[in-house]
């Protein structure tokens, strides 16, 4: 078998729009593994009591990381001359700016950040954390993908609701905001002594967070409070609902798709 048999193998392995097969290749299956387990050690050594009492661990498991996905998009780099979208003279470079490839780059800036710093920063762990894009792709042909295809066709069809539901909630916390301003300004001026200032308690009482590090204190503030408190649960309710209908419709056309492709 020649390099260039490799090299088709290799392609099929690592592309998912060259992978047949269900689901996702055994190659990719293994890369995702190893991104949520790199993402996994991002995550913990972020914890500096467990960073400083095993420094080893994390230094050998980074330089591991960098290692393995340095070689991952070498190979990558190598295989996509096998696929159509990317063949001819500027394929490899097409490929080196697309989003597969820059996610690539970023979270590998982010390893190679810390090993020279020899310190976790956000900065790199951000930047890690970036490579979980790449699980979205390469699992475009598996039944995950499937769902994200649907909950982006659900997206786009109701897109006008949810951004009159948007609006309205926009227009919601301004109004809110200027009301709780003109009754509570004078009690609390920390709190409500702006429009921006009592955005805050709009928006965490519309979304119903309810932190109560904020809440009015004179009666009329009060009964204003209870009012935006109910009038929460529609603001909330309305993409929710939205969101869940158009879900439901557009999985019920997948499966009338898929029952009438398997008829025919």
């Amino acid at each position: 078998m020649d390099l260039i048999d490799w090299r088709d193998k290799m392609n099929i392995q690592l592309e998912p729009e060259a992978w047949k097969g269900r689901g996702i290749s055994p190659v990719n299956l293994v890369i995702v593994a190893i991104i949520l387990l790199s993402i996994l050690f991002a995550v913990l050594r972020s914890e500096k009591t467990l960073a400083d009492s095993i420094p080893s661990v994390f230094m050998w498991m980074t330089w591991f990381f960098a290692l393995f996905f340095i070689g991952e998009y070498a190979l990558r780099i190598w295989a996509i001359g096998a696929s159509i979208k990317y063949n001819g003279r500027f394929g490899r470079l097409r490929y080196l700016f697309s989003i597969s490839s820059l996610t690539d780059v970023l979270a590998m800036a982010g390893v190679f950040l810390e090993l020279l710093t020899s310190i976790p920063g956000v900065h790199g762990v951000l930047l890690r954390l970036v490579r979980a894009l790449r699980i979205l792709i390469l699992t475009e042909n598996s039944k995950f993908g499937v769902a994200i295809r649907l909950l982006n066709s659900a997206i786009k069809q109701r897109s006008t609701e949810l951004l009159l539901s948007f609006g309205l909630a926009m227009i919601g916390i301004l109004v809110t905001a200027t009301v709780l301003h003109l009754v509570e300004g004078s009690a609390q001026p920390e709190a409500f002594g702006s429009i921006p200032r009592a955005m805050w308690w709009a928006i965490v009482t519309l979304t119903t967070v309810g932190y109560g590090d904020v809440y009015p204190v004179t009666a009329v503030g009060q009964i204003c409070g209870g009012a935006v408190a109910i009038l929460s649960i529609g603001i909330v309710a309305m993409p929710t609902g939205i969101m869940a209908a158009a879900f439901s419709d557009a999985f019920q056309n997948f499966r009338k798709d898929k029952d009438a492709a398997i008829e025919g």
